[in-house]
């Protein structure tokens, strides 16, 4: 599938998937219609005609830009009502729904040690690409154990702090909580929960005890044994928080330090917010255990080792 195709693929139990294209990252991102149930919208290019689909209703799993830039579109075209978690939505009216996001964002980076330069361009391509995200306004919430045309919410927080799953006979369509052969960024951000790492922690642990058949993502392969990959993750971040554990080395560090000795040093502005995000999301789960300490001001934050 080249970067700007669409295609509609016919999987088992009746789930039709929908791959549109993405200008960035992974390139594609994945919509599912099942029972006339559209779980997630892309990111607002490159649509399908939703109409002829047949779609009764919407259902967003995060408000991250991918998944909910096209939901304005797809319930106009078809009329049919939007369902978001309730956190999710409060966040998407704070990031989408505002003229300031990228400078809020790029004044939160500059504190953990992101040159000027980095930020500003943060800055620049936030405005490009805030004119891409039309989210539907004043959806139904969702909470967690809300029923859905058969199909149970579950809430799965770290990926985002509203993440939700949909789950119904052994399926869950889990947007990005977990994905076969990539692993899902979990970031700290301003104005997001304290944890983030902690919370996708107990997520997938939660995924283990909830035990799907399968999960169907929104980038890559269906995930055929989710309890396995969830436990997967887990290993892969108790690593990940080892490493980052031992590269507080006594001096007191910013997250972009520390981000570019754990990812390296030659990142594209995109790729370093997503490192220091990471960086910032493992040291803070360090923080909670008491594996470093945080100190610093509204101008400057740091890490040390405890």
């Amino acid at each position: 599938m080249t970067s700007l195709e669409v295609s509609v693929t016919d999987l088992a139990a009746g789930i039709t998937r929908i791959t549109l294209p993405l200008p960035t990252g992974p390139r594609h991102v994945h919509c599912y219609v099942v029972d006339g149930t559209l779980f997630d919208t892309g990111i607002g290019l490159g649509e399908p005609r939703w109409d002829e689909l047949e779609i009764e209703r919407i259902a967003i799993t995060h408000f991250h830009p991918d998944h909910v830039g096209g939901a304005e579109a797809a319930a106009a075209a078809t009329g049919a009502t939007v369902h978001q978690g309730g956190l999710d939505y409060a966040q998407c009216e704070r990031v989408w729904g505002s003229h300031d996001w990228p400078e809020r964002i790029a004044e939160w980076f500059l504190t953990h040690g992101v040159p000027e330069a980095i930020a500003q361009e943060l800055i620049e391509q936030g405005h490009a690409f805030a004119a891409f995200i039309r989210f539907a306004r004043d959806p139904e919430l969702l909470y967690e154990g809300s029923e859905l045309a058969g199909w149970t919410v579950v809430e799965l927080p770290g990926h985002a702090d509203g993440h939700l799953g949909f789950m119904r006979d052994g399926i869950l369509i889990g947007g990005d909580h977990l994905l076969a052969r990539i692993t899902p960024a979990v970031g700290l951000y301003p104005e997001s929960r304290p944890d983030p790492l902690g919370d996708y922690l107990d997520s997938l642990r939660r995924t283990v005890e909830l035990d799907p058949r399968i999960a169907y993502p929104g980038h890559g392969d269906p995930v055929e044994r989710p309890a396995d990959r969830a436990r997967e993750l887990i290993e892969h971040h108790r690593r990940r928080l080892d490493q980052t554990a031992v590269a507080l080395d006594g001096e007191p560090r910013s997250g972009f330090d520390l981000s570019r000795e754990l990812f390296g040093g030659e990142l594209t502005p995109t790729q370093r917010r997503f490192a220091v995000a990471e960086t910032l999301s493992h040291l803070e789960r360090l923080v909670a255990q008491g594996a470093a300490a945080r100190d610093g001001d509204d101008r400057r934050i740091l890490y040390t080792a405890p």
